[in-house]
């Protein structure tokens, strides 16, 4: 398994070939391919190179898949007693990458694409299935307090 430490954005992202990363928004257009030559370390099995602080001549060959928003991340202040709320919301822009080629200009390989799996649904077990069938409590009604009944501060 071949994969490097590359930098995009000031952020440092571990990438994998074959695998998608989100990285902050970059310029491009969706589809197009381009090199990330600010690669910081490359792993191939137990072959492992770091570069001082990069290393020159390895580059990422990548695809941009798509341009997307992260969550939105809602920020709140306010000052007690003075009536001062501020309230601001925040999404970030991200660049969704699929990583292909990890490597030295010229080396060809072949790249095997890893999908990801989906987690198989479980079975209803019979505690669910009896929590579905389980009948709607009838209303009940509420027993009022009689104020005649109660102490008064006064005895």
């Amino acid at each position: 398994m071949r994969y490097a430490i590359i930098e995009s954005g000031g952020k440092q992202y571990r990438a994998e070939e074959g695998a998608t990363i989100a990285v902050d928004r970059l310029g491009l257009q969706a589809g197009k391919k381009f090199d990330l030559e600010h690669v910081l370390l490359m792993a191939d099995g137990e072959d492992i190179m770091v570069g001082t602080p990069t290393l020159s001549g390895v580059n990422v060959k990548a695809t941009v898949l798509e341009h997307m928003r992260g969550p939105k991340v809602i920020s709140f202040r306010y000052s007690p007693k003075k009536r001062i709320r501020v309230k601001g919301g925040h999404r970030q822009a991200y660049t969704r990458l699929m990583i292909d080629f990890i490597g030295r200009p010229g080396e060809e390989r072949k790249v095997e694409r890893t999908e990801v799996k989906k987690a198989p649904k479980k079975e209803p077990t019979k505690a669910d299935l009896a929590k579905k069938e389980a009948k709607p409590k009838s209303k009940s009604t509420k027993k009022s307090v009689n104020k005649d009944n109660k102490k008064s501060k006064k005895e």
